[in-house]
């Protein structure tokens, strides 16, 4: 079977190529195009185009990038008629994704749709353009299952978050090796997830670093996206107290003792490695002016939204300050609340449902299209 698949950032990338690989399992003869990044393109090397050329993050940035936008999906379209796909497989990334399933859908292809867009946050109007042109929906969370089925009758899959499995069969790391690699000292490591975009680095990576001084007691490490170069991020670095780790978060979390972490997937991977944190995000004052006119959530990190409740501190723009983050990041250094958070994250890793998303995914669009 020829598959192809569409992701637009790195989590999508992650889960992206997982999917792949247990799709190789089903399918021996399978074969791919996709758009994706490095971690995709180590399972095949039929990369089309390569996120770090399609992350558009806020509405500002966009709409100063329409253009951009409109020649990849016009070349998108192209490329599928040239491959000639059973089953064009959308990983989230839906401002993109849900316009190519419009089409796709009009010419006949099959649409299978991994990790749904978030539309129970906001645009839930694209419901329609959904139950239109998406096949088949998988989703991750487990409250999603309830919002398609019961509020706008519209079956889907619910096959647990690829996360889990990305986080289990990783290769453990030694710590003590780890450390003498990376020329960090014994001191406890505080991680600092600035994000992978540059506007979003820019925005939350000073505030990060500007508690430094504060904690001699600690070594701070950022974690440094694969799409970035270490140039970039030397702009903001002005103390020795702090080290650059490229494109190993997954070690650096397994090793770390706090975490600041700016709102995506990242936040689900802190907590899923029991690293206690604080949730930041700042955006451009545009972007969130209208942001948080059309957003209806109560929180912005997926661990407050899978629980339901607030169980990480959430700082967002005018709250994201040097003095709210050293006093949350002093509460999260405190052994009772770390207990609690321990006890949260696990009882969030029980309601993600277990292992095994990838190859439950891969099963049902590989039985599907035969």
């Amino acid at each position: 079977m020829k598959y192809y698949i569409i992701a637009g950032e790195a989590s999508g990338d992650l889960h992206g190529s997982n999917l792949m690989k247990a799709l190789l399992k089903e399918d021996v003869n399978a074969s791919f195009r996709f758009w994706g990044g490095d971690l995709m393109a180590n399972v095949s090397n039929d990369l089309v185009k390569h996120y770090r050329d399609l992350a558009f993050m806020g509405f500002v940035e966009v709409v100063m990038n329409l253009r951009t936008i409109t020649k990849n999906l016009a070349f998108c379209k192209t490329d599928i008629e040239a491959f000639n796909p059973d089953v064009i497989i959308f990983i989230d990334y839906p401002g993109f994704n849900l316009r190519i399933a419009k089409w796709a859908k009009q010419k006949d292809y099959r649409t299978h749709y991994y990790i749904s867009p978030q539309i129970w946050a906001w645009k839930e109007n694209r419901i329609h353009d959904i139950k239109r042109d998406v096949d088949k929906m998988y989703v991750i969370l487990p409250f999603e299952k309830d919002f398609y089925e019961k509020k706008h009758n519209y079956p889907v899959e619910f096959v647990g978050h690829p996360l889990i499995d990305a986080i289990a069969n990783r290769e453990q790391v030694d710590e003590f090796s780890f450390r003498a690699e990376h020329g960090l000292s014994d001191k406890p490591i505080i991680a600092l997830l600035p994000g992978s975009r540059k506007q979003e680095i820019k925005k939350m990576l000073s505030v990060m670093l500007s508690i430094v001084e504060y904690y001699r007691d600690y070594q701070f490490v950022i974690a440094g996206a694969p799409s970035q170069e270490y140039d970039f991020y030397k702009q903001f670095i002005k103390t020795t107290n702090v080290h650059f780790i490229s494109n190993k978060t997954y070690d650096l979390l397994s090793v770390s003792t706090a975490a600041l972490v700016t709102s995506g997937t990242a936040t689900l991977e802190t907590a899923l490695f029991k690293v206690p944190q604080v949730v930041c995000y700042k955006g451009s004052w545009i972007s969130y002016q209208i942001g948080k006119r059309v957003v209806n959530l109560d929180y912005i990190s997926l661990v407050n939204l899978i629980m339901d409740r607030e169980v990480v501190t959430e700082l967002i723009q005018d709250t994201f300050t040097k003095k709210r983050l050293k006093n949350e990041l002093d509460a999260l250094l405190d052994v009772k609340n770390r207990e609690r958070l321990f006890l949260d994250y696990f009882d969030l890793e029980k309601k993600l449902g277990g292992k095994g998303a990838s190859e439950k995914t891969a099963q049902l669009i590989y039985d599907t299209i035969q």
